[in-house]
Formats: structure tokens, C-alpha cells, sequence
């Protein structure tokens, strides 16, 4: 790993040589130096883009091709500041060698000089719980929300109820795969009695009865109305746009998924936290055990767990994983960055686009524009 940038303000060309040869990943802008060590694994270009532009100007980059990088972006680079290098940035660095004079030239004077991130002048607290805090940012929420930050976040005052706030990624499998294969199981047992009749609540002459040849297609169907539930979820209660004069509002908006958009990489906040999420769970069991009879509704019920499972999975996924370019993991991570950082309104499927194409919320396709 890289050693850790001291606290200094400018570097020669002979330290950050030294760094790079260390296998850390700095780049500029112009003068302005970024360490993006701790980034390059959750660039939705993949890894192996920002590595190859280690030691490089990234300004060009930044404008496209193949896109330009939003306000966002730019806001999160800055984050990852570090210092200015003291000499001509022209005769910088390219794979650890300095390159000649002939690379690419930066006009400074033109070049935006953003301010590095002030924690002490943001609209919150960092130091504070969040969650009592947003409630008061009112109209100024809904920005500020949608202003990503690297930081972890902090919700609550008592330690023991922000513990069940938080969760590794695979406490879901291992809580929730075992209850998915016991169901299915159990549910499959019962369908092949041959007992499971559909449609007795209205007529026990025209009654269909359930074989269990239809178990695979009833845990299928779990899987895809998961995904839908999956979609309308987050696209009509997570994004949400709370009044900004209800503070009440603004806070659950924030504790649902607000945090998620202000954090994205809060590796503690990507999947769900068994003890919340096992309501939800109950509520859809039990309203499939209301609307259709107990094996059809469990087999149901269970395809649908897995469908949850394997929706958090790639959710977490999106945001740590780096997809070989061209696959269709890196087209869904691709799809999922440019959800957070551009187009919040929009691509709200994580484990399939198909619903975002059938309700017309696709992420749409940009031409290239460069910046003016």
C-alpha cells in the first residue's frame, strides 16, 4: 500500500515519483495534485483506466470523450486533494518517468480552482449525529443530499442503535439464504401433496388445482415482482422529494435513503441491516399469505427472498466491485454511478434496467459535449 501523503501542501516531482513507484495513484489538474488510491477500485471506468493515467493531467479526461464528468464528480476529486506540485506541471510525470515538454499543456489561469472540502462550513455538523440535523436544512436539503461525500456517516447518539443501523455485506446471505431454502423446501413439500387448490375463495366447482410442476415458475415469478418492488420502492418512497418545510418528512427521507446518496461508499450503509429489514420481510410474507393460498403465497415468498438477496448483493457489488469492461456488471455499475452523481431522477433498477425501460426512466444516453 502506498504510504500516506504527510501534511504538506506541495510536492516535487521527485516525491510524487517516489509515491508512484510506491503503487499509489496520483493524478493532477494542472498544478493540483489527487490521490485516488482509496478511489480506483470504485470507478465505475473500471481500475485499470485511472491506473493507466497515473501521473497524468486528467483536465482532458474530465471533459471527455467518452463523457463529460458531472458537477458532482468534480465536487468528489476534490476531496481527494492533496497538495500542488512545485515545479512546471508540463514536465510532470507518466508512469514514473518524467515526461517531456511536449505533453499536454494546462492553461492555469483558466483552469476552475475549486476550494478543497471544508468539513467545518458544510450545513451539518460531522461531528453530530446526522439524522436530528437534516431535518432543518429545508429547502437547502434535497442539494446538499445529492452533494456526494467519501466520509462515513453517523446517524444516531446511541451506539447500540446505530450498531443495528449498519451491517457487513454478507450478513445478508447468511441470514437470509438459509431461511430462503428452508421455505422453498418446506413450501415444495406441501405442493407436492397434491392438496394446493387456487381460486376456492370464489368457487370450489371451478377450483384449479396446484401441482408441484409449477413450484419453479412460482419461485421465478417471486424472483421478478421482487425486482419490480425492487423499482416502484425506490423510485416512488426512497426518491421521494420531502416538503422542505417538514422536517419530519426530510428525516425519514434521509434515514431510508438519503444517507445512501450523501455516503455512497459508506461500506457499512450499502445493504440492508437484518433487524429493519426483517419487517419489511414479514410485512411482504404475510400480505402473500393473505392474498394467496399458503404454498403458492410461500413459494412466491421465497423467490422473492432470493431475489432480495441477489439485489443486495450486486447493490454492494456496484459500488466496490471492478467489473471486466463490456460486461454486463460493468454496464450495470456504469448505469448506477451516473444514478448517484447525474441523474438522481432517473435509472432507479439495480438489478436489471428492464422496468426503467418498460416505465420510460432509463438513464439517458449523452453525446459528448465539451466543456465551454
Amino acid at each position: 500500500m502506498a504510504p500516506a501523503p504527510p501534511l504538506a501542501t506541495s510536492f516535487s516531482l521527485a516525491e510524487v515519483q517516489r509515491r508512484l513507484a510506491a503503487g499509489a495513484c496520483w493524478v493532477r489538474r494542472g498544478s493540483r495534485l489527487y490521490d485516488l488510491t482509496g478511489f480506483v477500485r470504485h470507478h465505475p471506468g473500471g481500475e485499470q483506466l485511472l491506473r493507466a493515467r497515473a501521473g497524468q493531467d486528467i483536465s482532458a479526461d474530465l471533459d471527455g470523450p467518452p463523457h463529460r464528468h458531472s458537477a458532482n464528480a468534480r465536487r468528489w476529486l476534490e476531496q481527494y486533494y492533496v497538495g500542488d506540485l512545485q515545479a512546471d506541471p508540463q514536465g510532470f510525470l507518466e508512469n514514473g518517468a518524467v515526461t517531456s515538454s511536449g505533453t499536454q499543456k494546462t492553461d492555469l489561469e483558466l483552469e476552475p480552482r475549486l476550494k478543497e472540502v471544508d468539513w467545518e462550513k458544510d450545513l451539518v455538523d460531522w461531528k453530530k449525529p446526522l439524522l436530528w440535523q437534516v431535518g432543518h436544512l429545508g429547502e437547502k436539503y434535497d442539494e446538499w443530499v445529492h452533494q456526494p461525500v467519501i466520509r462515513p456517516i453517523r446517524l444516531f447518539h446511541s451506539d447500540f442503535i446505530e450498531s443495528l443501523s449498519k451491517t457487513v455485506w454478507y450478513s445478508v446471505p447468511i441470514v437470509w439464504v438459509p431461511l430462503m431454502l428452508y421455505l422453498s423446501w418446506f413450501y415444495y413439500q406441501i405442493l407436492a401433496q397434491g392438496n394446493v387448490r387456487l381460486f376456492t375463495s370464489f368457487s370450489t366447482e371451478y377450483s384449479v388445482t396446484v401441482q408441484k410442476s409449477v413450484f419453479p415458475g412460482l419461485f421465478v415469478l417471486g424472483i421478478v415482482l421482487w425486482s419490480l418492488i425492487e423499482y416502484l420502492l425506490h423510485r416512488f418512497l426512497f426518491h421521494m422529494k420531502p416538503p422542505s418545510n417538514s422536517y419530519y418528512l426530510i428525516t425519514l427521507h434521509f434515514i431510508m435513503h438519503g444517507q445512501h446518496h450523501k455516503a455512497p461508499f459508506d461500506g457499512s450503509r450499502l445493504v440492508f441491516p437484518p433487524v429493519p429489514a426483517s419487517l419489511l420481510i414479514a410485512f411482504f410474507y404475510g400480505l402473500l399469505r393473505l392474498l394467496l393460498p399458503e404454498a403458492v403465497g410461500g413459494t412466491v415468498f421465497a423467490g422473492g427472498l432470493l431475489g432480495y438477496v441477489i439485489y443486495d448483493m450486486l447493490h454492494y457489488y456496484m459500488h466496490f466491485g471492478s467489473p471486466h469492461k463490456g460486461s454486463f456488471l460493468y454496464s450495470m455499475k456504469a448505469h448506477h454511478v451516473k444514478h448517484h452523481f447525474v441523474h438522481q431522477r432517473s435509472g432507479f433498477g439495480i438489478s436489471t434496467k428492464l422496468w426503467d425501460y418498460l416505465f420510460h426512466t432509463l438513464i439517458p444516453e449523452e453525446p459528448h459535449s465539451k466543456m465551454q
